[in-house]
Order: C-alpha cells, then structure tokens, then sequence
C-alpha cells in the first residue's frame, strides 16, 4: 500500500517521563537508536533528550506541565509533533481555519528549533506540537 507524502512529515513524538536517565535504555534497546545528552529548557519546565523520533520530556518540578501531567496520568504520550517550514504561516492558516492556538506565535524549543502548540480541544485530544528546524 502506498502512503501520501504529507506537507508537514511527523517529526518526533513525545513520552512524558519521571527521569530520562531511567526511561531512556528501554527506548534504545527498541529502537536501536543512542539517547542524546538531555538539554534543559528552563522555559518550559523540562529537561528534554532524545532517542531517535522519540523526545523524553522530564518535568523539572512536580508544579510544571510536564509535572502536572504526570501527577495526573502517569508516564506515557504527551505530544506529537509535526514539521514545517515555515511555522509563521502555518499558525496562520490552522487559525484561519478555526483551530485552537497555544500559541499564537513560535517560540524557543528544544534543539534550538522554533516550536508552536496546538490545543487538544482542536485535535481530538491530543497536544499537537510545530517545529521548524533552525538548523
């Protein structure tokens, strides 16, 4: 079967975790990929690492998103995030479209790429992320 090529590729789905340094052997050993050195993103309230498409997300306090998140639901899914190149006209026509923003305008994300959220509200539930690749 074949797929379409999407605009906009999947570029990395993300596990929220207690501590990456005990998550990030299981996501290796299955992937086969090697756990990059963790970056700390003090404006969102994480460190971040990843293993291959997989983004590990550790909360740097129990009173942040990541660790309310936790505290709610356990470890497990917390985003999927899409790739674009142009993030900037990409929050204007979901907008257009009547989509909930998180953020109306990108910010500082991990990698030092540019990143937007989409409500869940406009997504069936699931947090959506934009990045678009500085690098």
């Amino acid at each position: 079967m074949m797929y379409s090529t999407s605009a906009n590729p999947l570029d990395h789905v993300a596990i929220a975790v207690h501590s990456i340094e005990d998550s990030a052997s299981h996501f290796e050993l299955m992937s086969g990929d090697v756990c990059s050195p963790p970056e700390i993103l003090e404006s969102q309230g994480v460190r971040v690492a990843f293993v291959g498409s997989i983004e590990l997300l550790e909360p740097l306090s129990p009173d942040t998103t990541v660790g309310r998140f936790l505290e709610r639901r356990g470890q497990g899914l917390h985003h999927i995030a899409y790739k674009t190149g142009d993030i900037s006209s990409e929050l204007s026509r979901l907008a257009t479209a009547g989509v909930q923003l998180i953020d109306e305008k990108p910010r500082p994300g991990a990698n030092g790429h540019l990143v937007a959220f989409v409500h869940p509200k406009s997504t069936g539930g699931i947090l959506t992320e934009l990045v678009q690749h500085t690098k």
